[in-house]
């Protein structure tokens, strides 16, 4: 059955009517956290003294809902932080799965939070376009048809071994952001944005997916970062482009948690702490998102992306 066409309104609805799928899940995902910490064993000390994680989980959350990018950056110097104060130490392969643990509760809420909004969408103005549910849900379909199998396979396959290419994937989003920008303020600057997703963009997105699940699963980021920038590289709203890379990063760190869980990588206090303030982030995220307005978002998920890659590029020097 076809899904139904989103309503538009001149005036924002009510919170409960525009957040009703997210307040659901977000109860899912309350129990789902509750049993996580009944099977899991986790430190007291250790917990004691990263208290300040659930803020933490807040800023990466918000970063990463409202643009569609990754947010796990903001945990890099954190991890760091605590390496050096002799806190805990986690290896690459722990962050991944630490990385991934957080995101499949911040990124799942904020996935339920866009969709709400594309069945509850404005009046779009002069502009902008208006977003069809069923170009948002091929979006998703082909991405993860192609992404998730990626990841699987590179989990299994690949040996943890990845700084080189982060490296070159980093100084690819450096491009990748500066051609976001200069386009947002030039050639994208003063035309309506695109109102369906044509069927050439589906085939470079389902080329890309590959590329992007295997990064995911040696980094935790990617996939949704390269659909979300290329989707606003080609000029369509902020709800397909958004929303779909929250989606598709969602199920993606699902998916790849799983071998992390089978594996038993997941350092659980640090996961337990920050989750709560990742859904947190995530349901504020939407509203600031639309406040930004796809001009300045884009921008500012431009800037982001520029200036993350380039920190971790310099953290990963030498």
């Amino acid at each position: 059955m076809a899904a139904p066409e989103p309503r538009l309104n001149a005036v924002q609805p009510a919170i409960t009517r525009t957040s009703r799928l997210a307040l659901a899940g977000g109860g899912i995902l309350a129990v789902i956290y509750v049993v996580a910490w009944l099977v899991t064993t986790t430190d007291p000390v250790l917990l004691k003294q990263l208290w300040f994680l659930p803020g933490v989980g807040v800023i990466g959350a918000i970063i990463a809902n409202a643009s569609g990018t990754g947010g796990g950056v903001v945990f890099i110097p954190v991890f760091n932080g605590l390496r050096d104060l002799g806190v805990m130490t986690l290896d690459p392969l722990r962050v991944t799965a630490v990385s991934m643990g957080i995101q499949a509760f911040g990124m799942s809420l904020g996935a339920l939070r866009w969709t709400d909004r594309l069945y509850h969408q404005h009046k779009p103005t002069a502009l902008e376009a208006f977003t069809r549910p069923r170009d948002y849900w091929r979006v998703c379909a082909i991405v993860l048809a192609f992404g998730v199998p990626a990841l699987v396979a590179t989990q299994h396959l690949v040996p943890f071994d990845g700084r080189t290419v982060l490296l070159g994937y980093k100084a690819f989003s450096i491009a990748l952001g500066l051609a976001l920008i200069i386009a947002t303020w030039t050639i994208n600057r003063d035309i309506a944005e695109r109102n369906s997703v044509a069927p050439l963009d589906l085939t470079i997105l389902a080329v890309i997916a590959v590329p992007a699940g295997a990064l995911t699963a040696l980094f935790s980021v990617g996939i949704g970062e390269l659909v979300a920038f290329y989707l606003f590289l080609r000029h369509y709203p902020m709800v397909l482009c958004v929303g779909t890379a929250c989606v598709i990063s969602a199920i993606s760190v699902i998916a790849g948690l799983i071998w992390h869980i089978e594996q038993d990588t997941i350092a659980w206090e640090v996961v337990l702490l920050a989750a709560p303030g990742a859904m947190l982030g995530a349901f504020l995220a939407r509203p600031i998102a639309q406040w930004l307005g796809p001009r300045r978002l884009k921008t500012a998920g431009g800037l982001w992306i520029v200036a993350s890659a380039v920190y971790l590029l310099w953290l990963n020097r030498g």
